[in-house]
């Protein structure tokens, strides 16, 4: 079996009595985009500067092609680093912003020469080695960042929500270049946000933080269908909760009562629970079908707000007990048509889209 390119062994930092990051361990493989995921304060960013160097973990160990690299400083790693700002050297050209790394590392001009144009034409900024970083927009100010990270062909390249300064529509630009220049590099990236849909854009694998722990790790479509934790549920796509009790319990699924009465059987169940406990179902609003028609295996519901979203049209709803669901339709869906704030209607669910998170 292959050994893992990039491997995190039980890493913790702890500063005083506060725990950043407990415990974490994981593979990363070569050429991987990795994408640490998680709000402000979950220790994906501590984790990142571990790898970097810039911090020390109380314990635990980072093997790089089995190598630890915790005794080595963090000029000597030779990993690249793009941070949320642009740190370019004002005084410096373009060109020379690039060049710089490789002139710390003494190698030939003409080699130099030929990285710095390589790199320029890696990010489409040909033409563009003159100018000064401050005759430059901030997207194209990162883009020189990127390649200054990447012109001494790092094996790794650590980027901490270097998107985080830009517009919605300069990041989703940006995004797609990172994802172009990943394809043609093949460089192994690991990637911190806060932004799902970035980190759904962008990356092969995520590992979504919380409290100094990674909840679950896995690509988009498994993290978004089957969340291993309330928490990776409500970060990982949109999602409603209505408090409900277990009825009972087969091989991890579960038969549920809600809002009363309405029993529903065959739910993938996670966390602790038993027969009797209070839990919560778990529903995503694109999942949900509404009809006007009354149903008995349907959710009873009240429409309170109808708001026009684009594409989308998002229908807000209240149970019987007070409890918040929303529902997103593409516009002209047929349900839409005619209703009303007010109207009561019925949503339906299928059983392999919903969970239940015991409490």
């Amino acid at each position: 079996m292959n050994r893992p390119f990039l491997q995190i062994r039980g890493i913790r930092k702890e500063y005083g009595p506060v725990t950043a990051v407990q415990d974490v361990t994981l593979d990363v493989a070569q050429g991987e985009f990795l994408t640490f995921l998680g709000p402000s304060g979950s220790g994906k960013s501590t984790t990142l500067y571990i790898l970097a160097g810039f911090e020390n973990p109380t314990r635990g160990d980072i093997l790089l092609n089995g190598e630890t690299l915790l005794a080595t400083p963090s000029h000597k790693r030779n990993i690249g680093m793009v941070f949320q700002r642009y740190t370019l050297f004002p005084h410096l050209s373009v060109g020379e912003n690039i060049a710089f790394p490789l002139k710390v590392r003494r190698l030939p001009k003409a080699e130099i020469d030929a990285k710095v144009r390589a790199m320029l034409k890696l990010v489409r900024l040909e033409g563009f080695e003159d100018r000064k970083p401050a005759q430059m927009s901030g997207g194209q100010q990162q883009r020189v960042a990127l390649a200054r990270a990447l012109a001494y062909d790092p094996p790794v390249l650590l980027m901490d929500e270097p998107l985080s300064a830009l517009d919605k529509k300069l990041r989703e630009e940006i995004q797609h270049e990172i994802r172009r220049i990943h394809q043609q590099t093949e460089v192994t990236i690991l990637y911190v946000t806060h932004d799902q849909e970035e980190a759904l854009r962008l990356s092969d694998r995520i590992a979504v933080f919380s409290k100094g722990v990674i909840d679950q790790i896995g690509t988009g479509p498994e993290l978004y269908a089957n969340p291993a934790t309330r928490f990776v549920a409500e970060f990982i796509g949109d999602s409603d909760f209505l408090p409900c009790d277990v009825v009972s319990m087969v091989n991890g699924r579960a038969e549920i009562a809600v809002c009363g009465s309405m029993t529903f059987s065959n739910i993938p169940l996670h966390g602790t629970a038993s027969s009797g406990s209070k839990a919560a179902l778990m529903l995503r609003p694109e999942r949900l079908l509404l009809s006007k028609t009354k149903s008995d295996i349907g959710l009873p519901v009240t429409v309170s707000d109808i708001t026009f979203l684009g594409n989308n049209v998002h229908v807000a709803t209240k149970t019987r007990k007070g409890n918040d669901l929303s529902v997103r339709l593409p516009f002209g869906h047929e349900a839409i048509s005619g209703l009303n704030r007010g109207d009561a209607v019925w949503l339906r669910f299928d059983a392999g889209s919903a969970h239940v998170f015991g409490q």
